[in-house]
């Protein structure tokens, strides 16, 4: 599955007139069948409560639609006995007795439909926000099983819209289109059986207008189709451009680009515009064509019950109630149209969510060793590698005692983190193995593995919390004091208690609240609270200013002891200790030895090491 085509556009669906649900249009799915079938099953455990529903709207229904036909012989009993008194006949009089017993009666029908109206929305709204929920659950847990190359290889906001914005589509169908869609096709059946029970011939001239209306608006659709698939792809677009542009406001802002980003906005928002236009204009002219068909059968239905009434094969409340149900028959083939085109979008918004549940995961574990703490040798076997059909790593062989601080240097693209990655699982090996403790990695659980490995990158990354909060990520159930004795260990303790509220500051979503140096300090501490034996640092102190380095350096060095460490430095003075350093170049180790055995063999860590000293002495 993963090489399915992307979607289209990210967004919600869009909408037509009539408080956003008039022939909502958005794209197809491709196996609607499938696609729907597959949605079913997430109801099928509470189908009992979707039966409830089911009865409910029915009758909820069968008593809205008995009024109009109860109300007609109130009219009528008020007429005849209005017109015997005005025919002067000896005893006529207006029966006010029936007619309010009749008038209580629809009272009570429409009460009773209002209230079968309520539970069947109570109960739909919790079938479909426990759908909903097991939807967003199932995504959750997907995305964690997920490799890296996905999450590489897409744009965060398609895969934020498909858990998002594609999830809400589905729970707002459930919670209303469903419901609407059970009413209005017992509410179409309902009203043509009472309809025939007061005239056939009325009922002909009155279900004459439908093919009419089909017939006017059939082109209509087709053309509004097309338009508001684009204003979902637009919405998309901009989703996508909007979301680019505010997490990387600061570049944005550094590099000039506002006005250009601006012009990219302005350019997508105004294809939305107009997309959005065309479509909302081409179809709001479906309700007033089928206003038009209607009221034409209803001028119609007006003179030919007219007629019957003077001929007396009729009564008067009758011809009022056949008229009442002629102005409600439209209503609900109006809805049932609007909510198949809803469902056709529904479902294509399924179809996106079960593409990101079918998406290829990280390989299964087969875990046949348990590895609870190790002591930390690391050993690279004839390890191949590739991103595609290109191998990056070849044969590559490394042997690391436990304990040792291992340095890995070269220039950008030589697989420094590349080697990291595969030694953290984030992608599996083409051939050869990697082993810890003498045990293949991938005969471990990835949980287990990862417990083994703490990590400080060179691109922090914090949540929206409080500092100890941040910091204790690192450990489960840390206490304060554990969390203060890794703060002080990174040297971050004394800037934290510098903040207005200490330990309880709260980070932003960006963190940017804090200087990148103290992000990258705060990072530190939650390694140094992971007390993990073995250590992975990519190049971790290249935000901080060098008398911070010096600090942080020394702690490092404390919290290494001990530990086998993996470092990846740029700046060479930083790895002079190092127990073992790995010059790679283009995937290979080209060079390894001490720092002192690699100068003296005056190749290309040599080289390196001397045009960066030759750097700062000429800075």
């Amino acid at each position: 599955m993963s090489n399915q085509k992307k979607p289209q556009g990210g967004g919600q669906v869009g909408h037509g007139p009539g408080g956003g649900n008039m022939m909502m249009m958005g794209q197809k799915a491709k196996d609607f069948k499938g696609t729907l079938k597959r949605l079913l099953t997430y109801l099928k455990p509470r189908r009992n409560r979707l039966i409830s529903v089911f009865l409910a709207a029915i009758m909820s229904t069968i008593f809205m639609i008995v009024g109009p036909k109860i109300m007609g012989n109130a009219i009528t009993e008020l007429f005849e006995g209005a017109y015997g008194k005005f025919q002067g006949i000896s005893g006529a009089a207006i029966n006010f007795d029936k007619i309010g017993q009749i008038l209580l009666l629809l009272a009570g029908l429409y009460a009773l439909s209002s209230l079968f109206s309520y539970v069947q929305q109570y109960i739909m709204s919790s079938v479909a926000q426990d759908t909903v929920y097991d939807l967003r659950e199932d995504v959750n847990k997907k995305l964690e099983k997920l490799p890296l190359k996905y999450f590489e290889g897409r744009p965060n906001g398609e895969t934020l819209s498909r858990m998002t914005n594609d999830i809400d589509t589905i729970g707002s169908t459930l919670q209303q289109s469903l419901t609407q869609f059970i009413t209005s096709i017992v509410t179409i059946v309902g009203i043509i059986i009472m309809m025939l029970s007061i005239s056939p011939l009325l009922t002909l001239i009155s279900i004459i207008s439908l093919p009419l209306s089909i017939f006017a608006i059939r082109p209509i659709l087709k053309r509004s189709q097309k338009h508001f698939a684009d204003q979902q792809r637009k919405l998309g677009q901009l989703n996508g451009h909007i979301e680019e542009i505010y997490t990387g406001h600061q570049v944005v802002k550094a590099f000039g680009y506002e006005k250009k980003a601006s012009a990219q906005f302005t350019e997508v928002n105004e294809e939305l515009y107009k997309a959005g236009s065309k479509a909302q204009f081409i179809s709001g002219i479906i309700m007033p064509v089928m206003f038009f068909i209607g009221n034409l059968s209803y001028v119609l239905i007006s003179v030919v019950g007219g007629i019957l009434v003077t001929q007396r094969s009729i009564s008067i409340g009758d011809i009022q109630a056949f008229i009442t149900y002629s102005k409600q028959f439209t209503q609900p083939i109006t809805q049932t149209a609007n909510i198949a085109n809803i469902i056709q979008s529904t479902v294509a918004a399924a179809e996106r969510v079960f593409e990101l549940l079918d998406e290829e995961e990280e390989m299964k574990e087969q875990t046949t060793v348990n590895i609870k703490r190790a002591n930390g040798a690391v050993s690279f076997e004839h390890v191949d590698f590739g991103y595609g059909e290109e191998m990056l790593i070849e044969d590559m062989n490394i042997d690391v005692l436990p304990g040792q601080t291992v340095a890995i240097v070269g220039p950008t693209g030589a697989g420094k983190t590349t080697m990291i990655n595969l030694l953290m699982r984030f992608y599996e090996l083409n051939g050869g193995k990697i082993t810890i403790d003498g045990l293949d990695t991938r005969n471990m659980s990835r949980n287990d593995l990862r417990k083994n490995f703490g990590m400080v990158l060179q691109d922090t990354w914090l949540f929206n919390g409080t500092i100890k909060e941040n910091i204790a990520y690192g450990k489960n159930g840390a206490t304060d004091e554990e969390i203060f004795a890794a703060a002080r260990t990174a040297h971050a303790d004394h800037f934290i208690r510098t903040l207005p509220d200490g330990y309880e500051t709260i980070l932003n979503e960006e963190a940017s609240n804090i200087s990148q140096g103290q992000k990258q300090l705060l990072t530190i501490a939650r390694a140094v609270l992971a007390d993990p034996p073995i250590m992975i640092l990519d190049e971790a102190t290249s935000s901080v200013d060098t008398r911070t380095e010096i600090f942080i350096q020394k702690a490092m060095n404390r919290l290494m002891e001990g530990r086998t460490s993996f470092v990846i430095a740029h700046r060479l003075s930083t790895i002079k200790d190092a127990d073992l350093i790995l010059v790679m170049e283009q995937g290979k180790v080209i060079e390894k030895g001490t720092h002192s055995d690699l100068l003296r063999e005056n190749g290309f860590y040599a080289e390196l090491y001397n045009s960066q000293f030759t750097e700062n002495v000429a800075g």
